[in-house]
């Protein structure tokens, strides 16, 4: 299996997530089967049912994070020396071409990504266009609602 690019605060979120999901979650969801066992007849108990699938849901989210977490790399953005040049963990400022917007974007794994906190992941359409660009380029992206260029203002790693 190929490893999975995370930066540190992605992989903080993975640890946190499994942390709760393991410490809080699964006893919460035990506790509820046991209750729901003491109510008798399992065939026709619904809470029993919701608390075992709710378990099942829990288990397998708990092995997804630990493959994930022991096939991550985790790449530190503050510690990358790949200036001026665009790579993952980077966070760039681009103004649209048409409308003369700026926008700006951290590249980061497909887990982190979250575009309302402007983290996109590194296999986006965006994140494609710019890997290996530098400021002051431009960049085609062929996005769902046709091409976009953007010119890339700058380039930060923190």
């Amino acid at each position: 299996m190929s490893k999975i690019p995370l930066t540190v605060r992605g992989a903080e979120k993975l640890r946190e997530e499994l942390h709760r999901l393991k410490h809080e979650d699964r006893p919460r969801v035990i506790q509820a089967i046991a209750e729901a066992r003491e109510h008798g007849d399992l065939k026709e108990n619904a809470e029993y049912h919701a608390a075992r699938e709710q378990q099942s849901f829990i288990e397998g989210r708990i092995q997804e994070i630990e493959g994930k977490l022991s096939n991550a790399q985790i790449i530190d953005p503050a510690t990358v020396q790949a200036a001026p040049k665009i790579v993952f963990g980077a966070t760039v400022v681009l103004e649209d071409a048409d409308s003369e917007e700026t926008v700006s974007y951290q590249i980061v794994g497909e887990d982190e990504a979250d575009i309302k906190q402007h983290l996109i992941s590194v296999n986006s359409p965006i994140a494609r266009a710019l890997i290996g660009k530098e400021e002051g380029d431009e960049a085609v992206v062929q996005a769902p609602g046709g091409e976009r260029v953007y010119e890339i203002v700058e380039v930060r790693y923190e």
